[in-house]
């Protein structure tokens, strides 16, 4: 109805639409369930049926406002409404009238209804009914090919063709075409028809262009499909083939299984890529192919490796100690190591680059610690022998090409280990050697680097595997033998030589128990007492660890047990005395020194790599024209120490009270014993001097003063090494006094507290020091001293032969060590 008041304004219920737009002369259905709308439309088949209706510009609103509402919308008549089968709401047949403007809401409840404006086109002027022509023909040809991709019934291409009108052509290929709801708005606002048509020809340009894209794809999407459908359908005529042959019946669930458990591992993009593709082909091959095996042993390779698998770290520091201090005795410096190590993780997870390397000689427990060290940490352990390694494809693997190939040493460790955490020990790191076929010590390299060996690539696997969670610990017996960029990767930890004090604890708290417990016997079957323990290891081992200790005490042990098993009842209690009789005669005898002041004699002291040693040096002067000889098995160092010794002698001889010209007319010999025994090393110079000292002087050594030391020309005293070996040597022999260069003063930190109680220490810094406390005060008489007493030979009847008839050796040496002064 038409309100006087509003003229030429219009009242009429409003129906909001939502993502619908109707235009002027279209004809649509749609269905209408909010009750508010149900009841405009009731109120308008009361009156004209005629309705209002607009686009809401939020859909999800269900009670939308004026605010809500676009301002244009169409004036429209109601042709038919029908009720829903489900009893709400109704179906509607609307037919658009002309577009109008709504200015108010003055009803909101039970339904809406509004004062609209109608809006008619603007007329056309006729200077532009040409550019109306090319606008109504681009806009055919636009619609044209659009609905080329469009299923349209026939009847709206002729009805586009034969409209004149811009204004309602615009209107018509809108209504038709699946526009956006704000596109479609935006053309029913526009007044002038000529623009409203140029903004139709804009949107059929972009939908010409959508429509292709859209083609392409689903082209790409059918050809997949097809493909898809075609692989499916040859897979099934395989199955049946191979199944009518008998053949690979298991070679689909088999590839199947790989697959799945590829995608389950959840690997980077190209390590799955790579492994799938791989499946694809085993799945394309012929079950009796050679290639086939290889592949399918390759992929259970790469499967049962721990890429996800790992352990958590146990970082209790006070149970570390506990662990480490149960299975080693001594070892504090590795010790306290291992437990800053233990540290740094808990507070630093991540932290990478912690490599460390035990060096020390055989038998010292490197293997041991790095075993004690994965028990603390509850992580799984895995050892790698190096000792012999001569090609890199040990450590890195071999091309999967190539027959009976396999992965490199690393990655099969951590396929026994089972986690991607392990401790992995890489023993004899040292004996690497390279040759025609590489260098294994090159391959370690990226393994041992923090920052690269995130992606450490085996020649097998060939898919990245993450190394950076390992933790690397090698040995070594031999830090000089590692090439130098390998042990600049890691962190170098000495372990020394054992003293005989350790031995002693080592033997009694741990070496004892195992071999009781592993033959089977009980400590009240076997006992030995402390002075047995302390002979045995004295008189029947000679080494830098404690192997040959722990197999004279499984001899011990196997001899208890024969008793045993001939009298239930037998008990042995081990004495010193009844070593000889079970073990036979003593091996080793103690350190010789001399335990008389001599002129020319002076106790020196050695490293060997079994420990420290006495090596006393002897020095005579013989009627002559100058010479100096040198015996003993010298190395050039040793010779050389002896060369500045007696050139310091002969440029302070007047300052020394000896004769200027002992040099022309004496011949200077000097020896050290056990010439069988090669010796070298420049911390023989001290004794040297001392020896030849005392020789020219004619004054006493003190017997119960040992020394060690390298010099100078200047007369200095330089540091040397291997002292808590060398002091160990002295205490052994029952010296009083030790001469050591005062620079290494604060290296008896390292001896034994039990040494140094026993042993007085003197720091010398020049070679003038060393007569006040190597020399006795008075000089020997200038007569010969008489020859000793002679002793009688030992003789060895015949009848002490061994079955084969071969005479037993008496007096010989187990074994001879190369001595380091």
């Amino acid at each position: 109805m038409i309100i006087k008041d509003y003229a030429p304004y219009r009242e009429l219920p409003v129906v909001p639409l939502r993502g619908l737009v109707v235009f002027p002369e279209s004809r649509i259905h749609f269905e209408v369930t909010r009750e508010s709308s149900v009841a405009a439309l009731k109120a308008a088949m009361q009156e004209q049926q005629e309705i209002f209706v607009v686009a809401q510009k939020q859909i999800l609103a269900d009670e939308p406002d004026q605010q809500q509402l676009y301002a244009m919308g169409v004036i429209g008549t109601v042709r038919q409404v029908l009720r829903v089968s489900s009893g709400e709401g109704a179906r509607v047949y609307v037919e658009g009238q002309c577009r109008a403007l709504l200015k108010e809401l003055p009803q909101t409840s039970p339904y809406l209804r509004g004062i609209v404006a109608p809006k008619a086109d603007r007329p056309i002027k006729e200077e532009d009914r040409t550019y109306e022509l090319a606008l109504l023909r681009r806009a055919r040809q636009f619609f044209q090919r659009c609905a080329q991709h469009l299923t349209l019934p026939p009847d709206i291409p002729l009805a586009v063709h034969a409209q004149k009108s811009a204004g309602k052509l615009a209107n018509f290929i809108a209504d038709c075409l699946p526009f956006s709801c704000e596109d479609k708005q935006a053309l029913l606002e526009e007044n002038d028809a000529l623009r409203r048509l140029e903004q139709l020809c804009v949107l059929l340009a972009k939908e010409h262009e959508l429509q292709l894209i859209q083609h392409k794809i689903d082209e790409r999407v059918q050809s997949q499909i097809e493909q898809n459908q075609r692989e499916m359908y040859l897979r099934e005529q395989r199955r049946a083939i191979t199944q009518e042959l008998g053949e690979g019946e298991d070679a689909e669930e088999e590839t199947d299984s790989f697959r799945e458990q590829i995608v389950s591992l959840h690997l980077p993009d190209e390590s799955e890529e790579k492994l799938l593709k791989d499946c694809a082909r085993l799945e394309r091959m012929s079950p009796q192919s050679p290639e086939s095996s290889l592949l399918s042993t390759y992929l259970e390779t790469v499967l049962s490796l721990p890429w996800k698998t790992q352990t958590k770290d146990r970082l209790n520091i006070p149970g570390a100690r506990k662990v480490l201090d149960r299975d080693h005795y001594g070892l504090e410096k590795v010790k306290q190591r291992i437990l800053e190590l233990l540290a740094v993780r808990k507070l630093s997870p991540d932290i990478t680059g912690q490599i460390i390397c035990l060096v020390g000689p055989p038998g010292v427990g490197k293997t041991s610690v790095a075993k004690s060290v994965a028990a603390a940490m509850h992580r799984k352990f895995a050892r790698i022998s190096l000792g012999g390694v001569r090609d890199e494809a040990e450590i890195r693997g071999h091309r999967k090409t190539y027959i009976g190939a396999m992965p490199g040493r690393i990655i099969t460790a951590l396929q026994q280990a089972k986690s991607s955490n392990a401790l992995i020990l890489l023993d004899e790191v040292d004996k690497l050697c390279g040759d025609f076929r590489g260098d294994p010590a090159a391959a370690l390299l990226e393994a041992l680097d923090g920052e690269q060996n995130s992606h450490f690539r085996d020649h097998y696997i060939e898919i990245p595997f993450d190394l950076s969670r390992v933790l690397f610990l090698t040995t070594a017996n031999d830090a000089s033998a590692i090439p130098a960029p390998l042990r600049d990767r890691m962190e170098l930890i000495e372990l020394s030589s054992y003293t005989m004090e350790e031995k002693f604890h080592i033997a009694r708290s741990h070496l004892l128990p195992k071999q009781l417990e592993k033959h089977g016997l009980t400590k009240r079957q076997l006992r030995l007492s402390d002075e047995a323990i302390r002979a045995l290891t004295e008189g029947y081992t000679r080494e830098a660890g404690v192997r040959k200790l722990e197999r004279r005490l499984a001899e011990l042990c196997r001899k208890c047990a024969v008793k045993l098993v001939e009298d239930e009842n037998y008990r042995l209690s081990v004495k010193p005395e009844q070593l000889e009789e079970l073990l036979g005669p003593r091996k080793y005898k103690p350190d010789y020194r001399s335990k008389e002041a001599l002129v020319g004699v002076v106790n020196g002291l050695a490293w060997t790599s079994v420990g420290g040693d006495m090596m006393p040096i002897e020095a005579l002067l013989l009627e002559g024209t100058g010479k100096v000889q040198l015996t003993g098995s010298l190395g050039d160092v040793m010779k050389e120490s002896a060369q500045a010794a007696v050139s310091y002698l002969r440029c302070h001889a007047k300052a020394l009270a000896l004769d200027p010209a002992f040099y022309k007319e004496k011949d200077i010999h000097i020896h050290v014993p056990e010439g069988a025994v090669p010796k070298d090393g420049p911390s023989a110079g001290v004794t040297i001097f001392t020896a030849l000292l005392s020789a020219l002087s004619g004054r006493k050594v003190n017997a119960s003063v040992a020394m060690t030391g390298e010099i100078t020309l200047t007369g200095r005293i330089l540091p040397i090494g291997g002292l808590r070996e060398k002091a160990m040597a002295a205490f052994r022999a029952d010296v009083r006094q030790v001469l050591i260069p005062e620079e290494n003063m604060p290296d008896l930190e390292d001896v034994d507290a039990a040494v140094k109680e026993a042993v007085e220490f003197i720091g010398v810094s020049h070679l003038s020091q060393l007569p006040e406390y190597a020399l006795l005060a008075e000089p020997a008489s200038a007569e010969p001293e008489p020859l000793p007493p002679q002793k009688k030979a030992v003789r060895v009847p015949p009848a002490r032969r061994t079955d084969a008839g071969t005479p037993v050796p008496v007096g010989t040496k187990e074994q001879e060590t190369e001595c380091r002064p």
